[in-house]
């Protein structure tokens, strides 16, 4: 199926700039026909489609070479509509409905304030979608009537990656409370991340509206943004009406005056003034935090993924104009993010099942000049932009290559294996040695004071105790061997690090006892990013 980000003939700026020109032209008012004009008269239907198309009988070899390059470009500009689901909308409701649609849209200049942005990866796609705190539209002032900086917020911030191949797509969040590097004055081309000061990442919006987002998180990033598009709080609740509700889970029960929400525990359906009190409660459901309702939200986005994909929501034109319909209402978008670009991206994207579509967090830590805020863990948050801006796997989702172990040769009860802590996590160790004294090995606690220098597992040995070794490392896939002069022959040493994963069974275990389940988790590795996938179930 061809859809705008094909198009082997054009160049992806010369496509937009050509969108941008059809948009402008079926916007600006049509003229009105001259009475006096006479319609003439045709012979044929042949002479008709030869007048209308400006070729008569008197045409020139540029007319002609001009009329062929006219047909091509509307070839292109039917295939542009032509797939799945736009197709569908326009056949089924008609182009004055999706005129309508686009017409719904409020437009803003994302580069305003901008001389030099990244560069753009072909092919790969950048969407920064923003939800206002706005109240307008709600009808109601049960979430108050304004911000206490007058104005909107960005109470999420969600970069949408979808990579070239229309394989995968990963939703990155931003937390609201981040402390960051931003533009002094983001309306002046000559200020910049660089020359700029620190201050919380929702306040860029309060200040300087999506531009100022896009200028920030371009200067920090060096990531292109192709299109913001910005939802409020009216926008969010229709568009969960459209999809006739979301599920979700709650732990416990839980009544929120601030957010004007009551729900009992377990699973449920929730309609659009509900789903938005769950997607902004903080303060009676866990510890309150943002990072904490982030989680919340992306599982809530993975529902409606889930719901969309369920419902057959493209290829249902009623239910899917009543959701556009909804969205575009209350959406806020750059110039070139209309309909038709939405549904070709939308129909690029239908070979993308849940379990591709990744959900991550911006990785942070304590902000130390104020507890209530955050700052990104510099070298996994630059992994993870460094990812997203190079179109390549996150950080540990990269392809393992399959290799065909090798049978162990020796038994756990025949290697004596002692256990190193180097995270400083009180208990690993313990809970370590448990696991692999059930499975035979001979394990004790090491009395080494903890560097937290080690990442992941290290496996050390005596040279010539490779097998044992291999034997030790079974039960963490994914550990390294290290040869260690230090070592005297028949004892190997775990040394557990950030990141290290809990023992498993090996392939020549020995007795039947259970492993004890793993209470005590080391800390994350300092380039980790935790993640969700769409497809997992909201229980779980």
């Amino acid at each position: 199926m061809t859809t705008e980000d094909d198009g082997p003939a054009e160049t992806r700026a010369a496509r937009r700039q050509r969108e941008r020109e059809l948009e402008r032209s079926r916007r600006s008012p049509r003229r009105g026909r001259d009475e006096s004009a006479s319609e003439p008269a045709f012979g044929s239907r042949a002479a008709r489609r030869q007048h209308a198309s400006g070729l008569g009988t008197h045409h020139t070899r540029t007319t002609l070479r001009e009329h062929r390059e006219g047909r091509r470009a509307t070839r292109r500009r039917r295939a542009l509509v032509a797939g799945g689901a736009a197709a569908a909308l326009v056949t089924s409701v008609g182009l004055g409905v999706a005129m309508h649609l686009d017409d719904n849209i409020s437009r803003v200049d994302i580069g305003h304030g901008s001389t030099q942005r990244p560069d753009d990866v072909d092919g790969a796609l950048n969407i920064l979608v923003i939800g206002s705190d706005t109240r307008e539209g709600l009808g109601t002032t049960e979430y108050g009537v304004g911000t206490a900086e007058g104005g909107p917020r960005s109470d999420t911030n969600l970069l949408v990656h979808i990579s070239a191949d229309r394989k995968s797509t990963y939703v990155v969040s931003i937390p609201r409370d981040s402390m960051t590097k931003a533009p002094t004055d983001c309306a002046d081309p000559t200020s910049t991340v660089a020359n700029g000061e620190v201050r919380r990442w929702n306040d860029n919006f309060n200040q300087g509206g999506p531009a100022c987002t896009v200028k920030t998180l371009e200067g920090l990033t060096g990531i292109y943004v192709d299109h913001v598009a910005v939802i409020d709080f009216g926008g969010f609740q229709s568009m969960v009406d459209g999809l006739g509700g979301v599920e979700v889970c709650l732990p416990e029960a839980v009544h929120d005056e601030d957010a004007q929400i009551s729900l009992e525990a377990g699973r449920q359906r929730l309609q659009g003034k509900e789903a938005l009190g769950y997607v902004r409660m903080r303060k009676t459901l866990g510890d309150g935090s943002d990072l904490q309702r982030i989680k919340r939200q992306q599982a809530f986005m993975s529902s409606m993924a889930q719901e969309a994909t369920k419902t057959s929501l493209l290829l249902r034109p009623d239910r899917l104009y009543k959701f556009l319909d909804a969205a575009t209402k209350s959406m806020t978008a750059d110039d070139d993010l209309g309909l038709r670009r939405m549904m070709s991206i939308a129909s690029s994207l239908k070979g993308i099942g849940t379990d591709k579509i990744v959900f991550v967090t911006v990785p942070t830590e304590a902000y130390p000049a104020d507890v209530n805020r955050v700052q990104w863990r510099e070298e996994a948050a630059d992994e993870l932009w460094t990812a997203v801006r190079n179109d390549t796997p996150l950080p540990g989702q990269e392809p393992k290559k399959k290799v065909k172990q090798r049978a162990l040769t020796v038994a756990p009860s025949d290697i004596a294996v002692s256990v190193v802590n180097d995270t400083g996590t009180s208990g690993l160790a313990s809970q370590e040695v448990a696991a692999l004294q059930v499975q035979g090995f001979t394990a004790t606690v090491a009395d080494v004071a903890p560097t937290s220098a080690t990442k992941g597992v290290i496996v050390r040995h005596a040279q010539g105790d490779t097998e044992a070794a291999r034997t030790v490392a079974a039960a963490y896939p994914g550990a390294k061997l290290v040869v260690d002069e230090g070592l005297t022959t028949g004892t190997v040493q775990v040394v557990l690090g950030s990141g290290a994963d809990t023992a498993r069974e090996v392939p020549n275990r020995e007795g039947s006892e259970p492993l004890p389940t793993a209470t005590v988790t080391a800390p994350p590795a300092p380039t980790a990013v935790e993640s969700r996938t769409a497809d997992e179930d909201i229980c779980g």
